[in-house]
């Protein structure tokens, strides 16, 4: 192990405190989703965004508000209609009468976390109103930057069932989300559980913070130092180029992803109380981060291909480098 590994490691261990509370406080109000709560933990600490697609009442925007509150950050709600417009998200410069000068009235945008609920009903105009936020973490309105506050995290919920009065969303619109995650029935004995946590009050009333966003800024920092080498880098390169050669798909994964494929595989790693990164990693976080990402060809629809199975062919394709 090398000294600049040695001196990380108290740090690896404040990330695995500080996100093993947020994680506990988390799943009081989140049953039985272990998954969905670390794949969530992962996309703030890589700095990403998260794509939740499920079907109605599994918990999509409760996971957000429950990840804000126990955080400390400010959370905010853009419920996404068709009458919704850009300047909602951004916010609009308003002209005061009294000082004669134009004042910026914030937006929705303007939180730590904000949770885009049913984002693909909103014009796709109105959807693009995130794309600089998202990817820029600032919002320009009438020639003027306004910085966004770290931490910054969208969380955008969709229903892939109901298609009526919907638009989908654009691939530069999911190419932003980091991750995508579904959220899935609970099990038999979660849903017991729940009927005795949430069949008289709301859990998430209960919910103190166990940390605050100056805390998370400085685990971000520190997910950043997490090593890399250079196997596993080309690793990554490797199983992102793989999508852009299969012959189920007609897109490809883009640059980005492999960016931010890196990045959560970092954020995972210091979760798992590691300060480099492992093949496994890579390949357990590849159909979350690369297949909301792709597109299928005709033939894949056709036999009923899923982009999620199709990533998974794409990862075994590709040689895993040896361990150090």
């Amino acid at each position: 192990m090398t000294l600049q590994q040695t001196q990380l490691e108290p740090d690896i261990d404040r990330v695995t405190s500080v996100v093993g509370e947020v994680r506990k406080a988390v799943e009081t109000v989140i049953e039985g989703k272990r998954s969905a709560v670390d794949l969530a933990l992962v996309v703030l600490l890589a700095e990403g965004h998260l794509l939740v697609e499920d079907v109605p009442g599994v918990g999509k925007t409760m996971l957000a508000k429950a990840l804000g509150r126990a955080i400390d950050c400010s959370v905010r709600r853009l419920q996404f209609t068709p009458d919704l417009l850009p300047s909602d998200i951004t916010g609009v410069s308003v002209y005061n009468a009294e000082s004669r000068e134009f004042e910026f009235k914030q937006g929705g945008i303007f939180a730590n976390v904000v949770v885009g609920d049913e984002i693909n009903r909103a014009s796709p105009k109105t959807q693009s109103a995130l794309l600089e936020s998202m990817e820029e973490r600032q919002v320009s309105v009438d020639g003027t930057t306004y910085p966004l506050p770290p931490p910054f995290m969208v969380v955008a919920t969709q229903n892939p069932i109901e298609m009526e009065g919907t638009y989908p969303l654009p691939e530069a619109q999911r190419d932003r989300f980091m991750a995508r995650v579904e959220m899935g029935y609970p099990t038999t004995a979660s849903e017991m559980a729940m009927l005795d946590q949430h069949g008289q009050t709301n859990p998430l009333d209960k919910l103190e913070p166990v940390t605050d966003a100056e805390t998370i800024v400085s685990l971000i920092e520190q997910v950043r130092q997490v090593y890399v080498a250079v196997p596993i880098k080309q690793y990554i390169v490797d199983v992102v180029d793989a999508t852009r050669h299969h012959r189920d798909l007609r897109l490809g994964a883009s640059p980005r992803s492999t960016i931010q494929l890196l990045r959560a595989s970092r954020a995972l790693a210091a979760l798992s109380g590691r300060d480099y990164v492992n093949p496994d990693d890579v390949a357990s976080l590849a159909v979350s981060v690369l297949a909301h990402r792709v597109l299928p060809s005709s033939e894949a629809l056709a036999g009923r291909r899923s982009t999620t199975e199709i990533i998974g062919q794409c990862v075994r394709g590709v040689r895993v480098p040896e361990h150090d």
